[in-house]
């Protein structure tokens, strides 16, 4: 029996319940493996009581044990300080979990994301003496990773990991450039459902919506880093082109007034947060997925839009060419909206056929990511605990 302690601030609940689904079903495949025993502990971090907001009064309120989906999961709090770069975040958290963790048996410590949770592990780890491994995901690298008060802690949990893993060669490439050991890094790319992420019928998923004419879908969190509004620009150069655009956060105002600003505003669409189950069925409706990121580790909306038979438009960023390896798949451009606008109309004009376009996703699926996720942790444990891989200071 396999017993895998699943350490992630990225997982879903009752306020979020799209926040971190990857790592939720990623967890769920590891689980259904034979003879292994998955506990998830999820903590939230919260400021000071005087500090918190409607939504951290929320995040408060939940459970401290539940059973999601199946997965016994342990949400305990740990102070998260406003003002200070995350500096404390990991030894926070680190310190709130221990009352827990010493009631449970597991084997290996699986972290989800690097900051806080993978620095964190790494002291939990030596504490309970068991193997650590991390997984890196995007912004725990391109942000935390180069964040004045999180980026030497960041190197240093990768230097000290049991194992690392990354979503993308890409995301490796980036890890080794601040100091991480390439050759102790193994490429774990996301999954997907083919059972729910498959082509549909898209003049009748337009239908269902309301919607004609070419559609073009720009889904993830309302953040300046995915770009939607040089998607907006690059739809204002198209006429007769929707754009839908799928995703909760602090743009959302912005992006509308940008629409309104360029008269474009009865043509763009900024639909809020989308359950996940729900987004088959967008995705179908689109003829083009377009994300403008700044930055990704690989993302699972260009994997889900790939397997509907949607092609996308994104910029060269994280593993952008280990997904787009075919014209049918979509185009790589420059991160601008002429780039964009370009791209756009050339998929538009001459569109490819849908299972041409799936085709780019077979290699992704959530069973061959729970196998090797097991394969890499049973591993660990069989190995027992090595040193150090490369120099922290």
């Amino acid at each position: 029996m396999l017993r895998v302690l699943t350490l992630s601030s990225l997982f879903p609940d009752l306020t979020r319940p799209n926040f971190g689904v990857f790592v939720e079903r990623q967890t769920l495949g590891l689980a259904a493996e034979p003879e292994t025993q998955v506990t998830v502990v999820a903590p939230i971090g919260l400021p000071p009581r005087l500090l918190r907001r409607p939504q951290h009064r929320a995040l408060a309120l939940l459970p401290e044990q539940e059973h999601w989906r199946g997965l016994a999961v342990h949400r305990p709090r740990f102070l998260a300080l406003p003002g200070t770069g995350g500096r404390w975040h990991s030894r926070l958290l680190a310190r709130a979990v221990v009352p827990l963790l010493d009631t449970l048996a597991f084997d290996v410590i699986d972290a989800s994301f690097f900051f806080p949770d993978g620095v964190a592990a790494i002291e939990l780890g030596r504490r309970y003496r068991v193997p650590v491994s991390i997984k890196a995901r995007g912004a725990d690298i391109h942000h935390w990773g180069h964040a004045p008060a999180a980026a030497v802690q960041v190197r240093a949990a990768g230097c000290a990991a049991d194992g690392l893993l990354a979503v993308s060669a890409a995301m490796r490439d980036d890890m080794a450039a601040i100091g991480m050991p390439a050759d102790h890094i193994h490429v774990h790319r996301t999954g997907i459902d083919h059972g729910r992420f498959h082509p549909a019928d898209r003049a009748l998923a337009k239908a269902a919506r309301g919607l004609d004419g070419p559609v073009v879908l720009s889904l993830g969190a309302l953040i300046p880093r995915k770009g939607h509004g040089i998607v907006i620009d690059a739809v204002a150069r198209l006429p007769g082109v929707t754009l839908l655009i799928a995703g909760n956060g602090p743009e959302h105002a912005a992006l509308v007034a940008q629409a309104r600003r360029l008269g474009i505003a009865d043509r763009v669409h900024v639909l809020g947060s989308v359950p996940h189950a729900d987004l088959p069925a967008l995705i179908a409706a689109a003829d083009v997925m377009a994300l403008a990121s700044s930055s990704e580790g690989l993302a699972n909306a260009w994997v889900e839009a790939l397997a509907c038979g949607t092609p996308i438009v994104i910029p060269d960023a994280g593993g952008a060419r280990e997904v787009v390896t075919t014209p049918a798949a979509g185009r790589i451009v420059a991160r601008d909206a002429t780039a964009f606008a370009r791209a756009i109309a050339d998929l538009l004009a001459d569109p490819a056929a849908p299972a041409e376009v799936a085709a780019a996703a077979a290699p992704f699926s959530w069973e061959r990511n729970a196998r090797e996720l097991h394969a890499h942790l049973a591993g660990l444990v069989a190995a027992g605990r090595p040193a150090p891989s490369c120099a922290v200071a």
